[in-house]
């Protein structure tokens, strides 16, 4: 544990007590977390494409291949976000809001639950108890992450928003994607409608997986590369930036 902000120190982090109460502070920091593969040991995503599959409410010839095609792109750093959604907000336009939430809480029994590992847990409980303000902040649309945030205990989602009329999902993308790029645009827009700023924060801490978040890596003061994807381990490591390893 850093004795001088009560953050979890990522090389240390499996050495914390589940007891442990961070010092108090009078500092404001920022935490940001990715979702997939950061918090969770999987793609929330892809997951939830694979559940309407498995239970039969999706095609598997039709969505199996090209599920497992934007998949790798997306770990490879080459993912077209507009293909991609195009592709993986079809499901929510094709059902009700009613049958979509029914399906959704079966799936985070199923499939999300068993993922949620305390160490988990634990880093942005850490976070929460000192203060900080947490967003999870993930390029997976918010219908799919906002009840996992909430079971993470994170009140604040910036997420990929699906566009809906009269209640009902369009298929289509309401304003900016959070992936890339996107994902700074975004929570610099979060932080201006509280009437906040960047520099407010003494601290700001990042935390993820992917080489898809350098942009918003590069912004935090404090970026942690966590379960780090080959490349981001590399430029982790080249730029002296904590690694952090919550899973295998």
């Amino acid at each position: 544990m850093d004795e001088e902000t009560g953050r979890p120190d990522p090389e240390k982090f499996a050495l914390l007590s589940a007891d442990h109460e961070p010092p108090e502070t009078t500092a404001m920091n920022l935490a940001l977390f990715d979702l997939d593969h950061t918090l969770l040991p999987i793609d929330s995503d892809y997951t939830w494409c694979q559940f309407l599959i498995k239970t039969g409410i999706l095609n598997a010839t039709e969505y199996e291949e090209r599920n497992q095609r934007f998949y790798e792109q997306y770990k490879a750093g080459t993912l077209d976000i507009y293909e991609f959604l195009s592709h993986q907000l079809k499901p929510l336009a094709q059902n009700s809001r009613k049958q979509l939430d029914s399906w959704h809480e079966r799936f985070m029994q199923e499939e999300i639950e068993p993922h949620v590992l305390p160490q988990a847990v634990e880093l942005v409980q850490n976070h929460l108890s000192a203060g900080d303000d947490c967003i999870l902040v993930t390029a997976t649309n918010s219908f799919v992450t906002r009840p996992i945030a909430t079971r993470f205990g994170i009140a604040h989602l910036i997420g990929t928003e699906p566009e809906s009329r009269d209640g009902e999902f369009t298929g289509g993308v309401h304003g900016t994607p959070s992936f890339r790029e996107g994902k700074v645009t975004r929570t610099h827009d979060w932080l201006s409608s509280r009437g906040k700023n960047w520099s407010d924060y003494e601290r700001v801490y990042f935390y993820s997986d992917s080489i898809n978040d350098l942009p918003l890596l590069e912004k935090a003061t404090h970026p942690v590369a966590t379960n780090p994807d080959d490349r981001l381990a590399a430029i982790a490591q080249q730029r002296n930036w904590s690694i952090l390893k919550l899973f295998e």
